[in-house]
């Protein structure tokens, strides 16, 4: 029988499979080959970015050692620390050395407590991933509705409404909305008496809940602790909505794009033709046809989320790897610094490949091989 198309080295082929299990054997290997593909790519670009941010890390004005000491450490301590931790070394030294403790699981110690780099990334990292999964919730239930919505009402008002708030969305700065969304929903508030959101943190402190995952919410709901859950989710609802604005936007103004493109097609007038309903037409037949680049845009957003949302987990004392990281710069802290590189490059490579993996099940004529 005839397969859907088939993509080569980004081309459309239609190639003939033959049913029965040499056809399943072939799709196993095409799937075997095209996960091989991606690893080794995964490894050149985890050792090409080790690699440079290593170098320049080292071009960085300032001694970490003189941050650690203060500055009225003595040459003769500078000296010394620097020799116990290997900072004399030349660079090429440091890094093949670097190269080859990673190989083997180990990231280092933080020069700053020297506490392991990958227990102190595995105990923020849940946070960064709660606040950034919080976020893109946010950004896809509003602005794919929203996106939808501005494309059937097109050239009218609601259409223009809609853009304007995208271009707003995205113009205003985080920083700003952030403390404005603190001042407006959570101190000035307070000064009347009302507790609508806190000012910060994850969790209130009048609730104790277990340390397992690291992750506040499902920790809360393994102790089945739920006015703990509900006020972790209460937590999350400013930064969440902060960090996930520009997202919002961005996925709605490609959502408006899409579906105008599809709902210009011939089998929307089809399917229209045939009697279809409106809500058939719009979500079985045009969002489905226009979910390609908003899956892009949502891969791509959450990969930068989840790098770390320096500012918005800075307003809100969110201790997350993004504040982390910051604190790691301001120290000069370069074992911490290319662990954060490293586990943010990991996130975002990985959240491709997923979004590489959900183009064939959203369109069945793409096949990787």
């Amino acid at each position: 029988m005839c397969a859907p198309e088939v993509l080569y080295g980004g081309f459309f082929r239609t190639r003939k499979v033959a049913a029965g299990p040499r056809s399943r054997r072939r799709k196993t290997d095409i799937v075997t080959a095209f996960l091989a593909q991606r690893a080794i790519r995964f490894v050149g670009v985890l050792v090409t970015i080790t690699i440079v941010s290593f170098l320049f890390l080292h071009l960085i004005p300032g001694n970490p050692v003189q941050i650690m000491l203060g500055e009225h450490a003595t040459r003769s301590d500078i000296i010394r620390l620097t020799h116990q931790l290997k900072l004399d070394r030349p660079w090429y030294e440091q890094l093949g050395a670097y190269l080859l403790q990673v190989m083997h699981g180990n990231l280092g110690r933080s020069l700053a407590d020297y506490e392991p780099v990958a227990q102190k990334l595995m105990t923020y990292f849940p946070a960064t991933i709660e606040l950034a999964v919080a976020a893109m919730i946010v950004a896809v239930t509003v602005g794919i509705p929203a996106g939808i919505v501005a494309a059937l009402s097109h050239r009218r008002a609601l259409d223009t409404v809609v853009t304007v708030l995208v271009l707003l969305g995205v113009s205003v700065p985080v920083f700003w909305l952030g403390w404005m969304l603190l001042f407006l929903f959570s101190y000035e508030p307070s000064k009347a008496g009302m507790n609508l959101f806190p000012l910060a943190g994850r969790l209130d402190i009048r609730y104790f809940v277990p340390t397992r995952t690291h992750f506040v919410t499902l920790d809360a709901l393994l102790s089945g602790n739920w006015p703990a859950f509900g006020d972790a989710i209460w937590h999350l609802i400013l930064p969440a909505v902060t960090l996930g604005t520009i997202p919002m936007s961005i996925i709605a103004k490609m959502t408006r794009a899409g579906m105008l493109e599809v709902l210009q097609t011939d089998y929307i007038r089809t399917a229209r033709a045939k009697g279809l309903g409106g809500f058939a037409v719009v979500y079985h037949h045009g969002l489905r046809n226009a979910l390609i680049p908003i899956v892009t845009v949502v891969g791509l957003q959450t990969g930068l989320l989840l790098g770390g949302a320096v500012l918005t987990e800075s307003i809100f004392a969110w201790p997350g790897v993004g504040r982390l990281s910051y604190d790691a710069i301001s120290n000069r802290d370069y074992p911490l610094i290319n662990g954060s590189i490293l586990l943010f490059a990991t996130t975002f490579v990985l959240v491709n490949l997923v979004v590489d993996i959900l183009y064939a099940v959203l369109n069945p004529r793409i096949r990787y091989a």
